[in-house]
């Protein structure tokens, strides 16, 4: 197992990453896909159940996956795993498919990395009724700043939207999240990490390698 050493930038949410000195990468794996961990230096893995890709004909076999999946010590999260409104299963599969992972991690004691799109309502719910133990990260995030807080305040970790993050409109919500709840991501894309610290850092009134320190405490948090 491979975990990001103090000064390193942190990729929470990778598609496809490349090993660099210095940069530590969480890499999705997704069930429907066939791809195993592998034993890499500066990388480890989520394994999961993506809604865009859940089927009634093919849900069993992927749940089946992330099970065996889950025990391999170089997972370290479950998922991404969630709900979508605009693709993907029906609604009711989702949600079931969604819970059948929070159950998985619970009982392995990692945490599940969240998928979520319009449907904010119903990942709360969930969250409400099984009352997991092992927190949660909303990846991609580019809500609001009070969508935001009611996510913080049910214990959730945010990594905001790559693109979102670039933007100028994004510097009211970075301000607004507390730095202990904050990861970073490129999710796969054709930007740089370095890129994304810097545009935080900035909006944040710190230094980067403050940031780095900060977000390497919050790796620490969330995966203790």
């Amino acid at each position: 197992m491979h975990l990001p050493q103090e000064g390193d930038f942190i990729d929470i949410h990778n598609h496809g990453g490349v090993p660099a000195p210095g940069i530590f990468i969480l890499e999705t794996l997704m069930a429907h896909e066939g791809r195993n961990p592998q034993d890499v230096p500066g990388i480890a893995y989520t394994y999961g159940i993506h809604p865009w890709f859940l089927q009634r004909d093919n849900y069993q076999k992927q749940i089946e996956s992330v099970r065996l999946n889950a025990e391999n010590p170089s997972v370290i999260a479950i998922g991404e795993a969630g709900f979508d409104k605009l693709r993907g299963a029906d609604p009711d599969l989702q949600r079931s498919v969604f819970e059948e992972q929070v159950e998985i991690s619970e009982m392995v004691k990692k945490p599940v990395v969240i998928h979520c799109v319009r449907a904010w309502d119903e990942l709360l719910s969930v969250h409400k009724r099984m009352k997991p133990k092992m927190p949660w990260l909303i990846h991609g995030f580019r809500g609001n700043v009070k969508q935001s807080m009611q996510l913080l305040s049910k214990g959730m970790y945010l990594s905001f939207w790559f693109n979102f993050i670039l933007r100028p409109e994004s510097s009211q919500l970075i301000r607004a999240v507390p730095e202990n709840r904050i990861f970073l991501e490129t999710d796969g894309a054709d930007v740089g990490i370095i890129e994304i610290y810097k545009k935080v850092s900035s909006d944040k009134e710190i230094d980067v390698e403050e940031l780095k320190s900060l977000i390497f405490s919050n790796f620490k948090s969330f995966f203790a």
